[in-house]
């Protein structure tokens, strides 16, 4: 089905956005004199083959001898009546009758596929080589597009290609190496002459290139003197191409979007940065494996660690509240003339470009489908959308932060950070918090000291000016007064730089909002450091679940569809979302709880978690939640992490999984049902945290249905409600890492303002017998 707002388009301007095409399709494919682009000759370095239509004065008759296999090797053919564009990865087709089936041909995998009601289709995992044709089979004679060649993806243009492009401020277009063009806003800090200036990037499918809104961190760069450019992936906003889900060409795409801006005379010392949330910080981990010579630093906050494992199917059940939710929200607005300023910048300033880039948009990737098509983890779909998969080729500095309870993309980031082994620079923030705490004091500031030392190349210092705004900006983002940047700590570069090469890599923030000074802000009450994570110091401790409380006989709960769908949301109406949430109590028969005994020692909690369950259901599957909190002694339980696991995904990677750490595989070929009428060994995944437990406290474990713990995150769980899951104590374990001997405040923290780790009234949990 088509997007409805083609539908709704005037049919002047479908009109213009095809003649407009196939105008630039020309431009990029004639042979004519002036700016025309000439065919590349065998040597060339340029990594984009096109064919325009055939001049029937010159077409020959033809017959593909090569491929003996296909009935069209000895049909009739004639030169296509469509156009095809070459580069890595992909072929697109323009210009083709409307529901024709069209096959691709060459030295890999052969694809079929129809064009849809714009003339439009694109191939995508194409593989590289010479020799790649596109057929209308079934016409009559055969149209066949001339041998195109599919290049590598480390292919890079020669530096003559980035040193031709013009980008001045205000709105641009920036030219991929395969004649896409990208939509970029530039925004400098003062007049071009009086440049070059330090310059930082953010690239996302948002809307960072929009000339009349700012994404939060550029702006905030751009408050602090940076030159800023934001830039649209291909098939978003105003760029041309067609969207996919971090498909390899927005890799390449931003190795040329950085060094195109990095060779304009007004960035300084021609190399860049990259920064941004979320989207936008994910992607500098894409960008940054392929490694542009003249990316200077990223500052990636945020982010995932496996698009599978950490948001889309956490433990093999698919997330249909965040991440359903998004794809939705991204199919849209990437739709053609889906977003507001698209149409703004159509309508009112007369933008061509913009109007003839919505073309291809029917060739957007339905993200809807492409999860579903997921359900089963595959090595081929799932590692080019993991970054821990290729985070080792980061050859930059490197500043990451994120929380635990990330109620968009989850705490699973953590799992990656010993990944990072290409960079000699590389920091990271942990913390208990919310998806935008990572734009914190602490963590801006850290970010703010790498770009100044590798980008900038200055002293790090915070304007008095900006100083002096930042509680104000604080109060309004989060609700709360009195949040200020850290004091500037370093005289010199050259004492920055020998700091940022020398102090620990991973510091870990304790109970952010609980500190007194900013009640409910993103602001820690107390910090320790490690040389790197997980922390070499942390020692695991297991507990036999039949020696806890609760643990005497074999326990059952029921399980409750219904619960997949509960969030945690604020009990109150001050505008944060993150604070003073409601937790909601356990019911009767509906989960099974343990708890340890006191804690003798005050221990931080310092990674992942494994619970050993032996597992006996009603059903053949069954989708289980474990949770850890904190039970204080003045009454209050606390929220520290929870993990998920649909039981038939139990099969374990023994190679990547470790005693606190169980790696599944999450593949079609390895999963299995439980069998039927038998205690089977599950084991799941805690998701990392940080957390003090302090003498006095006891850890209580819950197992139950999959919700209620999160702020975002719901789940398509199976349909077995009302039927029973049973746990064996006696041979079932909880494993978790901790670090003892470190400073922190006697009191526990303030229940109502830590930030995404609810409290409740301790209430005894008597566990159901099972039958």
């Amino acid at each position: 089905m088509l997007p409805s707002c083609f539908a709704l388009r005037p049919t002047l301007r479908l009109a213009t956005v095809v003649i407009l095409s196939l105008s630039l399709l020309a431009v990029g494919c004639g042979d004519g004199d002036g700016d025309a682009a000439q065919p590349p000759d065998e040597n060339s370095d340029t990594t984009a083959v096109t064919d325009g239509p055939a001049d029937g004065s010159s077409a020959e008759t033809s017959t593909n001898s090569d491929d003996a296999g296909s009935s069209a090797s000895e049909a009739t053919t004639i030169p296509a009546d469509f156009s095809t564009v070459a580069a890595a990865g992909q072929i697109t087709v323009t210009g083709a009758a409307t529901g024709t089936e069209l096959t691709l041909r060459g030295p890999g995998a052969e694809q079929v596929d129809t064009v849809d009601d714009f003339g439009n289709l694109l191939f995508r995992q194409v593989e590289p080589g010479e020799g790649w044709q596109v057929l209308a089979l079934s016409t009559d004679p055969v149209r066949s597009s001339d041998e195109v060649r599919v290049p590598d993806f480390d292919e890079h243009p020669d530096q003559a290609f980035f040193d031709g492009q013009e980008i001045g401020e205000g709105f641009n277009y920036v030219e991929m190496r395969d004649g896409t063009l990208l939509s970029a806003t530039v925004r400098l800090p003062g007049p071009i002459e009086d440049g070059p200036y330090p310059t930082v990037i953010e690239y996302s499918g948002y809307d960072p290139s929009s000339p009349y809104e700012i994404e939060p961190a550029i702006n905030i760069y751009g408050l602090l003197g940076w030159a800023t450019v934001g830039v649209n992936m291909r098939g978003s906003g105003c760029s041309g191409g067609a969207f996919d889900y971090f498909e390899p060409m927005q890799s390449i795409d931003g190795y040329d979007v950085v060094e195109a801006i990095a060779a304009q005379d007004w960035v300084y010392e021609n190399h860049v940065g990259m920064v941004g949330i979320s989207y936008s910080g994910i992607s500098q981990l894409f960008v940054a494996q392929t490694q542009p010579p003249n990316l200077a630093a990223i500052t990636p906050i945020s982010v995932i660690e496996d698009s599978y494992r950490s948001v889309v199917w956490p433990g093999g059940i698919y997330n249909n509240g965040f991440a359903k939710s998004w794809g939705e929200s991204r199919q849209g607005a990437n739709e053609a003339y889906g977003s507001a300023w698209v149409n703004q910048r159509i309508d009112e300033d007369g933008d061509e470009i913009c109007d003839a880039n919505q073309l291809l948009r029917s060739q957007n990737r339905n993200l809807g489908e492409a999860a579903a098509e997921t359900a089963f983890w595959t090595d081929a779909q799932g590692d080019p959308l993991s970054p821990r998969t290729f985070v080792g080729q980061i050859t930059v500095p490197t500043f990451l932060a994120g929380s635990w309870q990330d109620e968009q993309t989850g705490g699973r980031f953590a799992t990656m950070l010993d990944d990072f082994t290409g960079t000699t620079v590389f920091k990271a923030h942990l913390y208990n918090g919310a998806h935008a705490d990572s734009l914190g004091p602490q963590s801006l500031a850290a970010a703010i000291e790498l770009l100044d030392v590798y980008v900038a190349e200055r002293t790090p210092q915070v304007s008095p000016l900006v100083r002096l705004g930042a509680p104000a900006l604080y109060e309004s983002a989060f609700g709360v007064g009195g949040i200020e940047l850290p004091p500037d700590r370093f005289a010199s570069l050259e004492e920055a730089r020998a700091a940022l090469e020398s102090e620990p890599a991973i510091t870990v923030f304790l109970e952010n909002g609980a500190n007194p000074a900013a009640l409910g802000a993103p602001v820690p009450r107390e910090s320790v450091s490690f040389e790197q994570w997980p922390p070499s110091v942390a020692e695991a401790v297991t507990w036999n679940l039949g020696d806890l409380t609760g643990g005497e006989s074999t326990a059952a709960f029921t399980v409750d569809v219904a619960r997949s769908q509960l969030l945690t949301k604020a009990a109150d109406e001050d505008g944060d979302e993150f604070e003073n949430l409601q937790w909601e109590p356990l019911e009767a028969g509906k989960a099974i709880v343990f708890e340890t005994a006191p804690f003798s020692e005050d221990l931080v909690l310092t990674g992942s978690g494994r619970v050993s369950l032996s597992v006996h259901a009603d059903e053949a599957d069954a989708d289980l939640q474990v949770t850890i909190s904190e039970v204080r002694p003045d009454g209050l339980e606390m929220y520290v992490q929870s993990g998920w696991l649909r039981a038939s995904h139990r099969a374990l990677d023994d190679t990547e999984s470790t005693e606190v750490l169980p790696w599944h595989l999450f593949t079609e070929a390895a999963s299995e049902l439980l069998p039927a009428g038998v205690f089977t060994q599950v084991d799941v995944e805690i998701f990392p945290a940080g957390h003090v437990f302090r003498a006095g406290s006891v850890l209580r474990l819950i197992i139950d249905s999959p919700g209620g713990n999160r702020n975002l995150w719901a789940f398509d769980v199976l349909g077995f409600d009302g039927s029973q899951v049973r746990i064996d104590p006696a041979t079932s374990s909880l494993t978790l890492p901790f670090v003892s001997g470190v400073d922190v405040p006697a009191e526990h923290p303030d229940c109502e303002h830590t930030r995404s780790q609810p409290c409740r009234p301790w209430l005894p949990f008597m566990n159901t017998q099972a039958p």
